[in-house]
């Protein structure tokens, strides 16, 4: 039997492999801006182009792990990309090169996430799946905030870009040399040999959450919107980065609780409430000028953060069939990835013909219907059943 171990050793990983790319991803929309000459549209679009690579590998990237039981295999391949990754931001003299790099990045994400997803998921012990994820988010996170640390000290200290690149490759060895140390559960994999998503069965509430998921998901822009408006609030470049450790901190402090509530509660008790914050979030950044107001917003993305992702994972790998765990959170996957497509390159253009509130206006309301939406979805017969599951 795989234990709870098994999950920190997963966790382990994403700490060191998020700590490596949050001590470079803060500095990126300011190294395209300030040194690239790069527009806030073309940081849209290449944040939105890179996602959409990623989106459209991590449901053939559940699925294979789910028909040839690879999923640990996988897992390294796409965490080794995103090594590799750095290595191109190293040599990128343009915005085009940039794009190459975040491509090649996204791209080890689509690979590994499902598959990493379901690890946690046959990892689990029953009844404390949103605890699991909610461990392996702290973990995450926790490695983020130490990134987004090095991010701000090698702006406080003047380090060039490109020291602060190949800094940022040692995190990333250390995340791959873990990966053999993790065990899969060997179970039963599908009996269809392609891809059939008629064959997945999935719950009808399951298929409007996802539809409202994808609605959400187009006024979720790439988080660099966020570090750009506190710019553009009177934030210097190192204190961007300080707002950008808080926000981290604030949703690994809070991602085990989340998802032990969750399991406690239900569900749906947890991503209401995480979907209004998030609405309310994007409204206080469209409306609030001041410098307190805008590290109250930072705290507060993080709790979303928390209440989100642990939550919404154990909902889906509950509702998935048993054989397709990591092809249903494969499409959760792709689903985000698309809507992060469409919004950032929707937020880019808004930024540059509306201003730098019209992209927050949008996704301030867009949370809000959403969480309205989920509610009804959530709270109603089957579906409130499987919402509130909680052992």
């Amino acid at each position: 039997m795989i234990i709870v171990s098994n999950i920190f050793l997963i966790g382990l990983v994403s700490f060191f492999m998020d700590m490596s790319t949050e001590m470079i991803y803060p500095i990126i929309p300011l190294y395209l801006t300030a040194v690239l000459g790069a527009t806030p549209a073309i940081v849209g679009v290449i944040e939105g182009v890179a996602e959409s690579v990623a989106s459209l590998l991590k449901v053939a990237s559940g699925y294979i792990g789910d028909r040839y039981q690879n999923k640990k295999r996988l897992a390294f391949l796409g965490y080794s990309a995103s090594v590799l990754y750095k290595f191109v931001l190293l040599i990128a003299g343009s915005w085009g090169g940039v794009l190459a790099a975040r491509v090649i990045d996204r791209t080890g994400k689509g690979i590994r996430t499902a598959p990493r997803d379901a690890l946690v998921a046959q990892s689990s012990e029953k009844g404390k799946l949103g605890g699991s994820y909610g461990l392996h988010k702290m973990l995450d996170m926790a490695g983020s905030s130490l990134g987004a640390l090095f991010a701000f000290l090698f702006i406080a200290i003047g380090m060039k870009y490109r020291s602060a690149f190949l800094w940022s490759v040692i995190p990333g060895v250390v995340a791959v040399t873990i990966i053999p140390l993790i065990r899969e559960e060997k179970g039963a994999a599908p009996k269809q040999r392609r891809l059939a998503f008629r064959g997945l069965k999935l719950d009808a509430r399951l298929k409007w959450y996802f539809a409202v998921l994808f609605l959400f998901c187009l006024g979720n822009s790439s988080n660099a919107f966020l570090l750009l408006k506190a710019q553009s609030r009177g934030f210097s470049t190192s204190e961007v980065m300080l707002l950008y450790l808080i926000f981290n901190v604030s949703a690994s402090i809070l991602a085990i609780p989340a998802g032990r509530l969750s399991d406690r509660f239900g569900r749906s008790r947890v991503l209401i409430p995480g979907y209004l914050i998030y609405g309310l979030v994007y409204l206080g950044f469209a409306l609030l000028t001041s410098k307190v107001s805008l590290l109250i917003l930072f705290v507060a993305y993080g709790a979303y953060t928390a209440f989100i992702s642990g939550a919404e994972r154990a909902l889906i790998a509950e509702a998935s069939p048993a054989e397709y765990k990591g092809t249903v959170l494969g499409v959760y996957g792709m689903l985000q990835g698309f809507g992060l497509l469409f919004s950032s390159i929707i937020a880019g253009g808004m930024w540059n013909v509306w201003g730098s509130d019209a992209p927050f206006w949008f996704g301030g309301v867009l949370g809000i219907v959403s969480a309205l939406l989920i509610a009804v979805i959530l709270r109603s017969g089957k579906g409130r059943k499987a919402a509130d599951r909680s052992d």
